[in-house]
């Protein structure tokens, strides 16, 4: 049910629909979660890459208004600390919730949150991302195995969905008959899109729209938004970022809404598209920027109190007027990769041609100093990735790589 009080800003209670339906709920209050800094801090590899996949996992039940329990969190920090692996994480999950004798009215939200969070992070602790519609529902599947019988299964009938930041309003979806093509065109429209000569900002809008875009299919019956999410961070690693984790955790609730008003259109009303909540996310997200996301700001004719001050409302800051340290997420220090991030630009050369055209005759010293520190930070990618020692590999830069080749050399405009 929703209830709406006499000025309009109460859209506070829970709406739980299945399958056919949806369930969302805005978040207002926190759950304790691990203090997964604690591990990023300690710098440990192995750990902090748990860490994080795992600060992912739990964080993003919020979208759905779920919550993970407390044995969840110790078997979570177990699998962090290298006591047990991920996969005896899941099975240890599973059984609690087999053996479990006493319940209680909210256990079966529960046991979703416990076992997609343990799924989510399985999948965020390996490398393997296909882009494709069939990857895509790979991952749907791999996340709610266990949980729904249609896991990885497109939606057979059209949906509509109450949602709180359109006061019950809802967003026009993909119809059913239609959802393997519109992926498929969309994945193949992102394929061919070229990033070359763009700048960051007009980067981030790109990938903010193509993920926009996805969403608005909403090709399953139900977990779109964790779908999308977990597609989003291993597509985005795969383009060479390393992505903020940690907007994940903290601010699921408000990358849902964002998705929403992007793609929530009423002329009847005078409200039209509003890409810019989900600008700001990807902003903090993939540059490091610290703009103010606020689910309030986003509902549809809020209360006075709840509308952006007009000193939000102005232009994002363009990069070079940030300070530098809010820049990291794009830039590197490195005056090699730099040197080899220029010599490369739009084209693509072998590593012959690379040490060609820097100068370089070791070849040892040019991969291990160069290259190799270009490719793991993400701003060199190879033509070949499944086949590194093919024989007419090449190497090129990734979509952060010529973001931040298009920063460092000034465009000729023709």
């Amino acid at each position: 049910m929703i209830e709406n009080n006499s000025n309009g800003a109460s859209y506070i209670t829970k709406i739980h629909y299945l399958c056919k339906s949806n369930k969302t709920l805005p978040m207002s209050e926190e759950q304790t979660y691990i203090n997964f800094d604690e591990y990023i801090r300690q710098g440990e590899p192995q750990k902090k890459e748990r860490a994080e996949a795992w600060r992912v996992a739990i964080g993003l039940q919020a979208v759905d208004g779920l919550k993970t329990s407390e044995y969840l969190q110790q078997t979570a920090r177990r699998n962090i600390e290298g006591e047990i692996t991920i996969d005896e994480a899941r099975e240890l999950v599973k059984e609690y919730y087999i053996k479990k004798t006493a319940h209680d009215a909210d256990d079966a939200d529960q046991e979703e949150a416990d076992r997609v969070s343990s799924n989510i992070s399985k999948l965020l602790q390996t490398d393997a991302f296909t882009y494709s519609v069939a990857g895509l529902a790979a991952i749907h599947r791999a996340i709610f195995e266990g949980v729904f019988k249609h896991a990885g299964r497109f939606r057979e009938y059209d949906i509509s969905k109450k949602e709180w930041v359109l006061r019950g309003d809802s967003v026009l979806y993909g119809r059913w008959q239609d959802l393997r093509m519109a992926l498929e065109y969309d994945l193949d429209q992102e394929r061919q899109f070229d990033y070359t000569r763009l700048n960051e900002d007009q980067m981030v809008e790109h990938l903010a729209k193509f993920v926009s875009g996805l969403w608005q299919i909403h090709p399953f019956c139900e977990g779109n938004t964790r779908t999308t999410a977990i597609f989003t961070i291993k597509y985005l690693r795969s383009q060479g970022f390393s992505v903020n984790n940690d907007m994940f955790e903290r601010h699921s609730w408000y990358f849902r809404n964002a998705l929403v008003r992007a793609n929530y259109r009423n002329l009847n009303k005078g409200i039209n598209y509003e890409p810019l909540f989900l600008i700001r996310f990807f902003r903090n997200l993939l540059l490091g920027e610290n703009n103010t996301l606020k689910n309030r700001y986003m509902m549809i004719d809020p209360p006075e109190e709840w509308k952006m001050p007009e000193s939000e409302q102005l232009p994002e800051q363009l990069p070079e007027q940030l300070p530098e340290q809010v820049r990291d997420l794009l830039h590197t220090n490195n005056p090699l990769i730099i040197e080899l991030l220029k010599v490369i630009g739009y084209d693509e050369y072998s590593v012959s041609q690379l040490m060609e055209r820097t100068g370089l005759k070791h070849r040892p010293n040019f991969i291990e100093y160069h290259l190799n520190p270009a490719i793991a930070d993400g701003y060199v990618r190879l033509l070949y990735p499944d086949k590194p020692n093919h024989p007419r590999q090449k190497y090129l830069l990734t979509v952060k790589g010529l973001a931040l080749y298009n920063a460092l050399v000034p465009q000729q405009t023709s």
